[in-house]
């Protein structure tokens, strides 16, 4: 039971990268006055913020699927699952952080809780007996 629970979490957690390329996109506001991932620390001043955007949709997206591919492995008990959820914490992680506006305001909204859940998936990648 702990094991589909778990499963369904990763799959969740994937989708909810898919609420941000929405927000990235302009297609709604996940927060009033959210304009994540306007602002980047990295990528904005480089790019401009519409490019920016764009980026960040497209790594969203392939952290998605990461996450669905783990959660999917991990329930059909697949050898590949730890890593996989592993590498894709991390791939997530650094989207948020290179998109981070460099303020330390309103991290809930540029990704510090998904960040917080990446490290508790790898913590259980690495420690679960499953």
């Amino acid at each position: 039971m702990f094991k589909l629970a778990i499963s369904i979490f990763m799959i969740l957690h994937g989708l909810v990268h898919l609420l941000y390329v929405g927000q990235s996109q302009r297609v709604f506001e996940l927060q009033s006055g959210m304009v994540w991932p306007d602002g980047s620390w990295t990528f904005s001043r480089i790019m401009g913020d519409e490019t920016t955007r764009l980026v960040a949709s497209v790594f969203l997206v392939l952290a998605a699927i990461g996450f669905v591919v783990s959660g999917a492995g991990l329930y059909f008990e697949q050898a590949w699952w730890r890593t996989a959820v592993a590498g894709v914490s991390v791939f997530s992680s650094i989207i948020y952080i290179v998109m981070w506006n460099g303020k330390m305001q309103h991290l809930d909204n540029q990704g510090a809780i998904g960040i917080l859940i990446n490290i508790a998936l790898i913590v259980v990648a690495v420690v679960a007996k499953f």
